[in-house]
């Protein structure tokens, strides 16, 4: 077989960067915009993909096919990418690589190989790829082979392991402790304003936990264009913990917190904009949570 054909859905920052990567390398990159945001449309423009008019024709002329969309609407991609699948006959290697736990994942993949076509499962961690070696692609299932080809392609791709869920549940630990213990220390820094404590809270971390409070808290600006989707991996990850008889509270709670940025108008930042600083964000959440 020659260079494979590949297309995702959908490109939005992630998708679009994993399609810059693979054009970069003279693959040839499909997509369906249908329905897509205008933004949608001009990083797929701005990155070279080739668009094809219907989920029909991209499950005909891609090899194979990624799924990268917010964890909300994975399950209803990969029921419409399986209706495409059906009605064409034809087989394409779907790879889900949402934020997603186990048990969606494991779902997704009953609905695709019923459908006859072949299903990876990927998790992956990181920002959108740009230098190889920044973000991996972790993939598991009996077969994976199609997808580590992109290895050759300018993605750093790993196996886990042979079971579909190994690779979601490795984003799902993962992201609880990275985008988890954003949502701690940004609602901790609000009660602290809301309390009058900020400046002695910031006093006390300067004395005991300069060595991660810094990091910690300049990671929060970029959250809030993230914020509404990130309520969705959140919950994926309660589900992930319960499902592993945990608690899911605390990820529950995590949603809780990003519901709460997006219901601001932090929430309608794009990554085109410059993100706000940590005190308009904090300033914001006191403000909304004081009305």
């Amino acid at each position: 077989m020659g260079l494979p054909n590949v297309g995702i859905i959908s490109p939005g920052d992630m998708g679009s960067a994993i399609g810059r990567v693979l054009r970069g390398h003279d693959l040839k990159i499909l997509t369906c915009l249908d329905g897509r945001s205008e933004l949608t449309r001009l990083r797929a423009q701005e990155v070279g993909f080739s668009e094809v008019p219907s989920c029909d024709e991209l499950v005909t002329e891609a090899d194979l096919l990624l799924s990268v969309v917010v964890p909300a609407e994975a399950a209803s991609v990969a029921k419409l990418v399986a209706g495409s699948l059906r009605r064409t006959g034809t087989i394409c290697v779907y790879v889900d690589c949402n934020a997603i736990s186990p048990q969606t994942v494991t779902e997704n993949a009953r609905v695709i190989t019923e459908a006859g076509s072949p299903f990876i499962d990927a998790g992956i961690i990181g920002p959108p790829p740009s230098d190889r070696g920044n973000t991996r692609f972790y993939c598991s299932g009996p077969d994976c082979s199609a997808l580590e080809t992109l290895g050759e392609f300018g993605l750093d791709i790993r196996l886990v392991g042979p079971l579909v869920g190994q690779a979601s549940g490795l984003k799902m630990v993962y992201a609880a402790s990275t985008k988890g213990t954003t949502a701690l220390w940004t609602e901790l820094l609000v009660a602290s304003k809301v309390l009058g404590l900020n400046e002695a809270l910031t006093h006390e971390f300067s004395l005991s936990r300069a060595d991660i409070s810094q990091r910690l808290m300049e990671g929060i600006p970029s959250m809030p264009r993230r914020s509404r989707r990130w309520v969705g991996e959140m919950e994926e990850i309660a589900a992930t913990f319960e499902g592993l008889g945990l608690t899911p509270l605390m990820l529950q709670g995590a949603a809780a917190v990003f519901r709460l940025v997006g219901e601001t108008n932090l929430g309608d930042q794009t990554s085109r904009q410059a993100d706000p600083s940590l005190d308009v964000v904090l300033n914001t959440l006191t403000k909304h949570l004081q009305k």
